[in-house]
């Protein structure tokens, strides 16, 4: 008889292992794929009506960027990004907002997420400031308001204040397409 439970206790032995490794492998699949396919409740819903702070010290041809305000979303489609200077993907995707904001038909503005001023505004020197506004969200409310999974996020926001499009992650060439081609619909509307 003990010869006959030593192969089952070895099987046992290993029983923990396989499992943790079968565990770890579904985590793995479920966390990987593209981010940005996760859904947003807040599609088709009021733009959150939160007042940011401006970013103290950022002026633009001589006068002070306005903080984020929701009268912006009136009557005009808005690109609502949501960025910090230590997020390195935010860096990535900065020429492309830079892009964007050439486009005169719609405003672009900006919610520094939890960053020292200092550093925001230097991030914005570097880099170009591509928006007509930059509201400060030091504790992460707005970014809980806004349904932020991590930064950077962009949402457009259409004519009615109602949010059309969420972009998870940086914008790369691919997420420049699909922001072109949202953007698009939103200024037809």
């Amino acid at each position: 008889m003990n010869e006959a439970a030593r192969p089952r206790r070895r099987w046992l032995v290993w029983l923990p292992l396989v499992i943790f490794a079968a565990l770890a492998a579904m985590f793995l699949l479920r966390i990987g794929g593209d981010p940005s396919r996760l859904p947003s409740a807040l599609i088709g819903k009021p733009a959150p009506t939160l007042t940011l702070p401006p970013l103290e010290g950022l002026a633009e041809s001589g006068k002070a960027v306005p903080g984020l305000d929701p009268s912006l979303f009136n009557e005009r489609v808005t690109v609502v990004n949501v960025w910090a200077s230590w997020c390195v993907p935010c860096r990535d995707e900065h020429p492309f907002l830079v892009k964007l904001a050439e486009d005169k038909r719609l405003t672009l503005a900006g919610i520094n997420y939890k960053d020292a001023p200092e550093n925001a505004r230097r991030f914005l020197g570097r880099f170009g400031n591509p928006f007509a506004a930059v509201g400060v969200d030091d504790g992460g409310r707005a970014a809980i308001e806004w349904g932020v999974y991590g930064v950077p996020e962009t949402f457009i926001v259409g004519r009615d204040g109602t949010i059309r499009y969420k972009h998870i992650g940086p914008i790369d060439e691919g997420g420049f397409a699909k922001v072109r081609v949202e953007l698009e619909k939103a200024l037809k509307n």
